[in-house]
């Protein structure tokens, strides 16, 4: 048993600099990523990308849909507070999402698919509230 193996270390399949998996899917997310190489330090800013992400989300809809249905009635604020609140809070959760999806990757973490399924839902409500808010601004 190797020392690794005895402290519990999550040791990845590959050594550093290559892929776990070169299959054709993993192949065309990494470029699709811009990922060449694997840093396997990466993968606990990939975590803590992946927690800011999920906060900065959460933070989004207790806003859109806690405070302001809240507070619109109460400041007579209406749609053009609602609205670019929510347009902001999409972008930087979708960036924080692009962020830590790079990183699961460049780690080559071996939940790196998990995560991409997971982010893509993430992106798809994002997609949809900024529909959404892009309507009530009637840009759309």
């Amino acid at each position: 048993m190797s020392t690794s193996e005895l402290q519990g270390v999550d040791v990845p399949a590959a050594r550093p600099g290559r892929f776990r998996s070169d299959g054709t899917a993993d192949r065309a997310m990494r470029r699709l990523l811009g990922i060449t190489g694997t840093d396997l330090r990466s993968g606990e800013g990939a975590h803590k990308a992946f927690r800011v992400s999920v906060v900065i989300s959460a933070l989004r809809c207790v806003i859109t849909y806690v405070a302001i249905p809240v507070l619109i009635p109460i400041l007579s604020l209406a749609g053009w507070v609602a609205a670019p609140v929510g347009l902001a809070l999409c972008a930087i959760a979708a960036v924080n999402g692009v962020v830590s999806l790079r990183r699961f990757w460049r780690a080559d973490h071996r939940h790196r698919w998990t995560y991409t399924a997971f982010i893509t839902v993430v992106f798809v409500i994002l997609a949809i509230s900024t529909v959404t808010e892009l309507s009530r601004l009637g840009v759309i």
